[in-house]
């Protein structure tokens, strides 16, 4: 890859929708990038769609760890190297498939997942902002909302 030039005309992005990723094989993988002479490397999330071809409620709590692993990576990878985070919403697992998880009931799991990376974690002051911010009294994130 470095005898290529392939890393000096793209940065690779890491794509992972798991609550429990392996936050040390990323890490590794991201120095096995920078060894091949890529200097940056993308990450992609979901904050909705990736849970089930057929599901219908957002599970907020499942994103909302990804997110935090991901934060996870960034804090112990070098400073430099991060350029971004692709937050992905998938509609359906391919076009033969029904539509899952539409963008409405899915809008609290986003508005979580971008607070959590705006603000570095999650915490009760940052829930309760969310709810502020969507007009919401209780915002479940361990179960489904209702």
């Amino acid at each position: 890859l470095s005898e290529s030039g392939v890393p000096q005309l793209v940065q690779p992005m890491i794509w992972d929708y798991a609550a429990d990723l392996d936050v040390e094989g990323k890490v590794h993988l991201i120095e096995k990038y920078r060894r091949c002479g890529f200097s940056k490397v993308w990450f992609a999330s979901a904050f909705k769609g990736a849970t089930g071809v057929n599901q219908s409620l957002t599970l907020i709590g499942h994103h909302l760890k990804n997110h935090l692993q991901w934060l996870e990576v960034a804090s112990s990878s070098p400073a430099d190297v991060l350029e971004g985070i692709a937050l992905t919403g998938w509609q359906r697992y391919d076009h033969f498939s029904v539509l899952c998880e539409l963008l409405p009931v899915a809008i609290p799991s986003l508005a979580v997942c971008l607070q959590a990376l705006k603000n570095g974690g999650y915490s009760e002051k940052i829930k309760e902002n969310v709810e502020k911010l969507l007009g919401m009294s209780n915002l479940e994130t361990d179960t489904f909302m209702r």
